[in-house]
C-alpha cells in the first residue's frame, strides 16, 4: 500500500497511565494537511497508540482494507475521497469502527439527511492536543457496536 506512514513508539508504562492506551488500541489518522497529520500522529502515538496515517479518503480506504483498526480520525475535506464518502464506505461494507470526524466545517447537512453515517464522535478544527487525546479515550471507551448491526 502507498503514502501510508506507520509511526509506532515503544510501550511506554507512563505514556499507558495516561492515556490508558493499550498495544490493541491502534488508529488510523486520516488528513490532506500534512502538518495536522504528523501532529495528530505524534501526540497520538507518544500518548500510547498504535498509528498509521493517510494522505486522503482513497489512501485511507486502502489503509482499512490492509489492516485492523480500533478507531478511524479522518478530516472531511481531502481529494480523491472525502470524509464523509469513507465514512459511507466503511458503513456500507458493515465495518464496525468507531469514526472521529474532525473537520473545520462539519458537513451537519449531509449527516442529517445520512443519520446512518453520524460519526461517534466530531471534532472542530482547531482542536487542542488535549481535546484530540480527551476524545480518542472517550471514543474508545465506549462499547463496539458489532458489524452485523450496521
Amino acid at each position: 500500500m502507498k503514502d501510508v506512514r506507520v509511526l509506532q513508539t515503544e510501550e511506554s508504562t507512563d505514556a499507558q497511565a495516561r492515556c490508558q492506551a493499550t498495544p490493541s488500541n491502534r488508529i488510523l489518522v486520516v488528513d490532506d494537511d500534512i502538518d495536522l497529520r504528523v501532529l495528530s500522529a505524534d501526540v497520538l502515538a507518544h500518548s500510547g497508540y498504535q498509528v498509521d496515517t493517510a494522505e486522503d479518503g482513497a489512501a485511507g480506504w486502502e489503509a482499512l482494507h490492509a489492516k485492523s483498526y480500533d478507531l478511524l480520525i479522518t478530516d472531511h475535506s481531502m481529494p480523491k475521497l472525502s470524509g464523509v464518502e469513507l465514512v459511507k464506505k466503511l458503513r456500507s461494507a458493515r465495518m464496525a469502527l468507531p469514526v472521529i470526524l474532525a473537520s473545520g466545517a462539519l458537513p451537519t447537512e449531509e449527516l442529517d439527511r445520512n443519520p446512518w453515517l453520524q460519526p461517534t464522535a466530531t471534532l472542530l478544527k482547531p482542536f487542542t492536543t488535549a481535546k484530540l487525546l480527551g476524545t480518542v479515550k472517550e471514543v474508545l471507551a465506549q462499547p463496539t457496536v458489532p458489524a452485523a448491526a450496521l
